[in-house]
């Protein structure tokens, strides 16, 4: 996972060169002039003038005359709208830079501001676009390394479950089937429900084994590993129906893993906090015209996202959709409840051209 991130920071920053070209040149192309220059150059003509109309036949009475401070007064009104309206437009890109760094969240990509205006702030912007660009790429990896030593403990720690703790209650309901067969009448009852705790532990702990280390994934592919999933989540209260088509592009495994755990952790938290009594879970494959790749939605009737804070569960699924670059909403679905959307891009290259060039 961390080749992906690794890959798309190298990609940025070979666009850096041509945002710094851009700051210089302005959005246009052609030469900016800095603010100072325009206020300069606007005070400088001013002064100019007056003077030229000093030294010229132009003559100010003392006491001053009506006209002549009209004149003096539409000249000094002149000034200063010139230098509010370059102040104005030399102002405005550094507004509104401050406000895309007021609402700037390196977990949900978004459009950056438009490199324009004077020369100052057309450098400001391009450099705090690089900057951004630069903090989400080293984010991006350092998500990817996380959520590899995530998944690497998730497996451990399914593998301990399976052979230490899956082992050890299996060898206690054995004996207990032996104890069960010697007991005297009136203990028996209790024995064989101490076998049925132990078999319902046993049950719980390869379920949770599971959930840590989903092997359908590895071994079934994405399609059938979201259906065992939606199979899981489909218990007393709650019913999860699946659409989910067999001929899915083909996609890397990062992208699969990411999949499938957003899928996980959307389910998780319908159960756990939306009261619905009703979800679907649908992946489609996505047009060439959009880009190609896939689209995960996981769609409930429940509560609602509401005004709540996002919790940990929605920031690691942004997380890991950043990690892939793919785009994850968090919407309201018709008719109330939630949707989880997550657009997952097509791998580069075209895998399907190379499998048909190799054939014979």
């Amino acid at each position: 996972m961390g080749v992906v991130t690794d890959i798309r920071s190298r990609s940025r920053a070979a666009r850096l060169p041509a945002g710094v070209s851009c700051a210089k040149a302005g959005r246009s192309g052609k030469r900016n002039v800095s603010l100072f220059w325009r206020i300069f150059s606007l005070n400088a003509a001013g002064l100019v003038v007056a003077t030229a109309l000093l030294l010229g036949p132009v003559t100010v009475s003392t006491p001053v005359l009506a006209g002549e401070a009209l004149v003096l007064l539409a000249g000094l009104v002149a000034l200063l709208a010139g230098n509010a309206v370059v102040l104005r437009i030399g102002l405005t890109p550094l507004h509104r830079l401050g406000r895309a760094m007021s609402t700037a969240d390196l977990l949900v990509p978004g459009t950056r501001p438009a490199v324009s205006g004077p020369a100052e702030a057309a450098q400001l912007i391009a450099t705090y676009n690089t900057m951004l660009d630069r903090l989400q790429a080293e984010r991006a990896a350092g998500a990817g390394r996380a959520l590899q030593a995530q998944e690497r403990e998730r497996h451990r720690i399914a593998r301990e479950l399976h052979d230490e703790v899956g082992q050890t209650l299996t060898a206690v309901l054995l004996q207990l089937k032996r104890v069960a067969d010697r007991v005297p009448g009136d203990l028996r009852e209790d024995v064989t429900l101490a076998q049925e705790a132990t078999r319902a532990g046993l049950d719980e702990i390869r379920r949770i084994a599971r959930r840590l280390r989903p092997g359908v994934l590895e071994e079934l592919g994405l399609a059938s590993a979201l259906r065992s999933l939606a199979a899981e989540f489909t218990h007393h209260g709650l019913t999860v129906q699946h659409h989910i088509p067999g001929d899915l592009p083909p996609l890397a495994p990062e992208a699969e893993l990411v999949l499938y755990r957003v899928a996980q952790e959307s389910l998780t938290n319908t159960a756990r906090h939306a009261a619905a009594d009703r979800a679907a879970l649908t992946l489609r494959p996505l047009p060439q015209a959009e880009g190609g790749g896939v689209e995960l939605l996981v769609r409930d009737n429940g509560t609602g996202l509401g005004s709540a804070a996002e919790g940990a569960g929605i920031r690691g699924m942004r997380e890991r959709a950043l990690l892939t670059g793919a785009e994850i909403h968090f919407e309201s679905a018709p008719g109330g409840g939630t949707d989880v959307r997550l657009r997952v891009p097509a791998p580069p290259g075209d895998r399907s051209a190379d499998r048909t060039g190799d054939s014979p």
